[in-house]
């Protein structure tokens, strides 16, 4: 029997600029950060929320060649892939703070479904969305 999730993991074009993002900007903490030659494993994971680590990796190998890695790269910049959602317990707040630290907000808070929701992106392209949890 499975124990549930230990990694997900997020495409981004620049490991070093996408650990500075989601450390300064998103208030993530480092988890696991080791090299094996050119392939770098470095995970990163919410403060309230330590059991699951979110994995910051560069396409290319071992994992895939060189033109999957470039074609990867393209579609995660054009934020063709699937958004993370991130719960939050006041979205309108969340957005103001991760403006305030530099984070392009590519939705305004809007009210939907009975709750509130919004938007941004990584500097990778990843699309996130913020809901804000029901009381």
């Amino acid at each position: 029997m499975n124990a549930g999730i230990d990694v997900m993991g997020l495409y981004v074009h620049d490991q070093d600029e996408a650990l500075a993002f989601y450390v300064e900007r998103l208030g993530f903490k480092v988890h696991t950060d080791v090299r094996n030659g050119p392939f770098r494993w470095l995970t990163v994971q919410h403060p309230e929320q330590p059991e699951v680590q979110l994995g910051l990796f560069k396409p290319g190998p071992p994992m895939q060649d060189a033109a999957t890695a470039d074609a990867l790269q393209a579609l995660v910049a054009k934020g063709a892939m699937p958004p993370l959602v991130m719960r939050v317990k006041d979205c309108r707040a969340s957005c103001a703070a991760f403006r305030a630290a530099g984070v392009e907000i590519t939705q305004e808070p809007v009210e939907r479904f009975g709750s509130v929701d919004a938007g941004f992106r990584d500097p990778s392209g990843n699309g996130w969305k913020l809901i804000q949890t029901r009381d």
